[in-house]
């Protein structure tokens, strides 16, 4: 079994890198990534047409931006970037709570329809607009080139920040005021008109929520400072702040009396003005939380508008990430027109299935891609390789041995699970849509998770094309079979086929990835990844249907229809004992990125 490169193929890569220019040496540019918090209810637009609202690190992005923790010198200590790592997961592990915890208040409160659709849609607008306008530069160059300045430059960096916030203010608010001003062309842009949507709803809440593109800029922007003084607290709690603000508007929501007027649409209709300007007052509230540890650096704001050469230096990069963006928008722009062109509800039903298909890898893939990410990035700093191979294919595997199960189970409980979750309130009319939504393209968890490991490896090479061309591709397929789905489906059934085009485009960006990895790396040691697949795929299905078979069960035995009593026997029944299936069928299997936890285990129960 071969896992690296020949030494002619090794020594071939070595003389590319090096006729292409001079790459960043450890510690130099310490670009070790972290997922750039992102708030409840804005699209992850740097994750393969990333559709949806969800709440803190995700997954990304395709949406995950990436910020810099610097790496401690020789000296250091290391306790102090310890704390800031348990720090940052148990912030992020909140701010998944939290952002989950109100988009579920909303479905209780408006259900799956045409106000929430609407909502939707509009809350997506500001984040997409953001990133188009500066979110893309952010992740690829100015990152970077602040740590560099921090370190080289004799103020510590103070004047080229000074320099790139006036810029930014400059930019962003210009952003702000044309989009105010292009509303109702947005809306029509990613809105299909019909029964089924209302575009006078969506122009409404953009109104109010289209300020959000300067805040998120401010709040990204901020971060960035403030981790490259080696300050992590703020930055992550920022989003819990902001969806704690989210929560008590959607409080204030529900005591006022009466419901959202949809015809005719009124700017001055108390709950369109609570929602739209609780949820804008948010992100303000994530920006402005940041400030007081802004001012505890040092730093103090001065208006300097003269460009810095160092920001030129990155050009080509910065237009392939903006190009990857912008692919982005065009494939959630073809998506969400589908959606809302559906029946109501369809679009919300959509968004709320991938939230919750993005919390096994928000929770888990995430996890294993922040270990990973920084010794892949160390290794093709050193142009190490085979190393570089290795530890992708390592990341590929934990990804599937955690994820795979998941995935199983939640096409075998997707019902269950919705019924557990949104059988209370407004939303109890659709959540067995939005179950069958989730057991329909559970399937595309693992692919999600293995193509976004493929797109941090192309990124620790300094690659942002090839991720590019990757997100074309998908987004091609998508948008092809997207337009398909009216075309085959019912309305009230095209739900269903978009979750499962969406999962599938996930599926066509890790085999492309693995042909793009192949050709720029040789062998990628796939037989380990596929014997560890295979295993756990058997595992997973037999596991699965187990699950389904208790949660049939438990259906038959209780009376009447299912609804959240029932939903949550057959989730925790059908569940423990499906996962327990799994993971014994998978530990008489031997796979063996589970033999370590299997043995600590057996070990401490012998010492019972």
């Amino acid at each position: 079994m071969c896992t690296g490169v020949t030494r002619e193929r090794r020594t071939e890569l070595v003389n590319r890198d090096r006729q292409a220019g001079p790459v960043d040496r450890p510690g130099e540019f310490p670009t070790e990534p972290l997922g750039r918090a992102v708030p409840a209810g804005a699209a992850e637009l740097t994750q393969p047409i990333a559709v949806g609202d969800t709440s803190g690190p995700p997954p990304d992005p395709d949406a995950e931006q990436t910020q810099v923790i610097p790496k401690p010198s020789a000296g250091s200590r290391g306790p102090s970037l310890l704390k800031a790592s348990s720090t940052m997961a148990i912030a992020t592990l909140i701010s998944r709570v939290t952002g989950f915890g109100w988009k579920f208040v909303l479905a209780m409160i408006i259900g799956f329809g045409v106000a929430n659709d609407s909502f939707t849609v509009a809350n997506t607008l500001p984040n997409s607009i953001f990133e188009l306008l500066l979110g893309g530069v952010l992740t690829s160059v100015v990152v970077p080139v602040l740590v560099s300045a921090a370190k080289s430059d004799p103020d510590g960096g103070e004047a080229y920040v000074q320099r790139l916030l006036s810029i930014a203010a400059i930019i962003l608010g210009a952003g702000t005021v044309l989009s105010l001003f292009a509303a109702p062309l947005l809306t029509a842009i990613f809105v299909t008109p019909g029964d089924s949507s209302n575009q006078p709803l969506v122009t409404a809440f953009a109104y109010l929520l289209l300020p959000q593109i300067l805040f998120y800029g401010a709040s990204a922007l901020f971060s960035a400072i403030l981790q490259s003084k080696q300050v992590f607290g703020p930055p992550v709690w920022a989003p819990v702040m902001n969806n704690l603000v989210v929560l008590a508007t959607l409080g204030v929501y529900a005591l006022i009396p009466g419901e959202l007027t949809l015809d005719p649409v009124r700017m001055s209709d108390p709950h369109l003005l609570t929602l739209g300007i609780g949820v804008t007052v948010g992100v303000l509230v994530q920006a402005a939380y940041q400030i007081p540890a802004l001012r505890k650096t040092g730093f103090r704001f001065q208006w300097r508008l003269e460009w810095d050469s160092r920001l030129s230096e990155f050009g080509a990069l910065t237009a392939w990430m903006l190009g990857y963006v912008a692919i982005s928008m065009v494939g959630l722009a073809v998506l969400t027109r589908v959606g809302t062109g559906a029946a109501g509800g369809a679009w919300s039903i959509y968004t709320y299935a991938w939230m919750l298909l993005q919390l096994p890898y928000g929770v888990i893939g995430f996890s294993v891609m922040t270990a990973i990410l920084p010794r892949m990035s160390a290794a093709a700093a050193d142009r190490d390789y085979p190393k570089l191979i290795e530890d992708l294919s390592l990341g590929n595997r934990l990804s599937t041995v955690a994820l795979l199960p998941i995935a199983a189970v939640m096409t075998a409980l997707g019902v269950p699970l919705a019924l557990a979750l949104f059988s209370l309130g407004a939303a109890s009319s659709r959540a067995e849509d939005l179950g069958f939504a989730i057991a329909v393209s559970a399937f595309g968890v693992l692919p999600y998770a293995i193509t976004m490991m493929q797109m941090r490896a192309f990124n620790a090479m300094k690659d942002a094309r090839t991720p590019t061309m990757i997100m074309l591709i998908m987004t091609v397929v998508k948008i092809a079979l997207a337009i398909a789905v009216p075309l085959v489906l019912p309305a009230e059934d095209v739900v269903y086929g978009l979750t499962v085009v969406n999962s599938f485009g996930f599926v066509i960006g890790w085999l492309v990835g693995e042909v793009w990895l192949r050709h720029r790396l040789g062998p990628l040691g796939s037989r380990r990844l596929l014997a560890t697949l295979g295993k756990t795929t058997l595992a997973s299905v037999i596991g699965g249907l187990v699950a389904w078979g208790v949660a049939y069960g438990v259906d038959g035995a209780i009376a009447g229809d299912a609804g959240l009593g029932t939903g949550w026997l057959q989730l925790i029944a059908g569940g423990l004992i499906g996962l327990a299936v799994i993971f014994g069928l998978m530990h008489v299997l031997r796979v063996a990125e589970l033999q370590p936890a299997f043995g600590r285990l057996a070990t401490a129960l012998r010492r019972r």
